[in-house]
């Protein structure tokens, strides 16, 4: 019996100075350091801000006024909802892009519109070559006869388009 109580008495020797040999390791390798913000030394890690943006405020908006600040916050072209926010209160000026979906659509329509005028254009050369080559001269005059009256209502709807183009940017395009 008293063999037992020696070991046991042992054990807890031998457990608490093992214990404690763990417990000076952890501190010798810093897991027992408090954390501190000084920069370490031999460059390692990010170097501090000079003045660094701690203080943090909250604001809660209903779905309108949250809708209203998103519309805002897009138009003026900020990447970030803080800069934005810090751009407003301390009165920065910042720009407004608005950009008009129908103005946008008419234009690619009217890029597209454009590509095909040209595709008609190399067509119209192709054509003409054709005929010149491979019909008579009597059969080419009628079907250049043909072609012109073609290009003719081309010419009138370009002017039409142009009209209209002028239309929209005057009214829907003035600054």
């Amino acid at each position: 019996m008293k063999f037992f109580q020696q070991l046991r008495t042992l054990a807890r020797t031998s457990l608490d100075g093992l214990y404690s040999e763990v417990v000076n390791l952890l501190k010798n390798n810093g897991m027992g350091k408090e954390k501190t913000n000084v920069p370490q030394s031999g460059g390692k890690g990010r170097k501090p801000k000079a003045d660094p943006a701690v203080f943090r405020y909250s604001v809660s908006f209903n779905a309108t006024d949250h809708a209203r600040f998103l519309a805002l916050f897009e138009q003026s072209g900020m990447r970030t909802k803080a800069h934005f926010i810090t751009e407003r209160i301390f009165g920065g000026s910042f720009k407004v892009i608005k950009i008009d979906k129908a103005a946008v659509d008419y234009y690619t329509r009217l890029t597209n519109f454009y590509a095909q005028f040209r595709a008609i254009g190399v067509n119209y050369n192709q054509v003409v070559k054709a005929l010149n080559s491979n019909f008579t001269e009597k059969k080419a005059l009628s079907f250049l006869y043909k072609l012109e009256k073609a290009t003719e209502e081309l010419v009138v709807l370009s002017r039409e388009i142009i009209e209209l183009t002028h239309e929209f940017g005057d009214k829907y395009l003035s600054k």
